[in-house]
């Protein structure tokens, strides 16, 4: 900071008054600015302000101290024997036991101080270990509202993406272990665009099993934050790579999961689509029992868009179908739900008959 600071001896009350007395206030003005003095400070008064400055930039807690008594000691650079690790990583174990035992004791100040110890030391195992702990910790603080500690972590994996960005080629194994670690700290930006780049990658290899894995975190993402369109272009896709595999549980999956977004979308048209390819698939396996609620929803879907004539065969189907399986509930909400679009069409003989079904 130096040895001397400024301090004014007098100070301009009103730079107004000096304005409104215009140029005939410059010499004043000059006269104060001439008042102030350089006065040395004592030493005690410069680490007092050297300890102010830091208290408002304090250091960031991830990163490595190597005053810490667990940190390798090493008379030359190299890296550590397999028995040395083994020993650094049972240490930092042991450091993450008693981090959840203070955030279950009511302490999670403690909890996290003691986590930001494990993870700055983490870092001396490698990359993959840090990630691996970042998302573990960065995790749990998302959960305790930890605002800070969030950043810190989600900086701290951004830091580590650009240095595997800037190799050639990038670590993709790598790469994918970041984007979760994103997803499970909920940064939906860094994820979607760690998983994008994810994608083209594993698409271009013909990697299948991480093409699925990526798109299924898409879809999460997306529906997490109610980006609809996003996530149903996403299992869209992942229904489209079920059937070329002939893998009829996820086809059922998927469908169901673009049945529901097409739902709280409110895309009727979609939802229909969905949700009578998924009765074509309950009913080639002889699955009647979910067929109800399914023909139900197909109903209220043609209602909404203002086809009555549709909505009552399914509503009629649903009941149908819901009677043989002796699903009670579900025949009679079926002929309630009839009966109501009768009456909506001013046709009472019509609801009378199915209320006396």
């Amino acid at each position: 900071m130096g040895s001397r600071i400024a301090q004014h001896k007098f100070q301009v009350v009103s730079l107004k008054w000096l304005y409104y007395k215009g140029l005939r206030a410059i010499p004043l003005a000059i006269a104060l600015v001439g008042a102030i003095e350089l006065i040395p400070l004592s030493p005690e008064a410069t680490m007092m302000a050297i300890a102010q400055e830091e208290d408002q930039f304090p250091p960031n807690p991830l990163e490595i101290d190597e005053s810490d008594p667990l940190f390798p000691q090493l008379i030359i650079d190299r890296p550590l024997s397999p028995q040395e690790r083994r020993v650094l990583a049972t240490a930092l174990d042991e450091l993450r036991v008693q981090a959840e035992r203070e955030l279950a004791a009511g302490n999670p100040a403690g909890a996290f101080e003691i986590w930001n110890r494990e993870l700055r030391l983490r870092r001396v195992l490698g990359v993959e270990e840090e990630v691996d702990s970042l998302s573990r910790v960065g995790e749990i603080a998302w959960s305790e509202s930890q605002t800070t500690e969030t950043r810190l972590i989600t900086e701290r994996l951004q830091q580590i993406e650009q240095e595997v960005q800037a190799e050639t080629p990038p670590d993709f194994d790598l790469l994918l272990r970041i984007a979760q670690a994103y997803q499970q700290m909920r940064a939906i930006d860094p994820a979607v665009t760690l998983y994008d780049q994810i994608l083209v990658q594993a698409r271009q290899q013909g990697d299948a099993a991480t093409e699925q894995e990526t798109l299924i975190a898409l879809g999460e993402l997306h529906l997490a934050w109610f980006d609809y369109p996003a996530a149903a272009t996403a299992y869209q896709e992942l229904l489209t790579l079920a059937r070329a595999r002939g893998d009829s549980a996820r086809e059922v999956e998927y469908l169901q999961q673009l049945s529901y977004i097409y739902q709280e979308n409110n895309q009727p048209q979609e939802a229909i689509a969905a949700q009578q390819e998924l009765v074509s698939v309950y009913e080639s396996r002889q699955e009647y029992t979910l067929i109800p609620p399914l023909k139900i929803a197909i109903a209220d879907s043609f209602r909404a868009i203002e086809r009555p004539d549709r909505a009552a065969t399914h509503y009629q189907e649903a009941f149908a179908v819901a009677r043989s399986g002796q699903q009670y509930a579900y025949a009679s909400e079926a002929l309630q739900k009839l009966a109501d679009l009768y009456r909506s069409l001013d046709r009472p003989d019509d609801a009378l008959v199915v209320y006396q079904c």
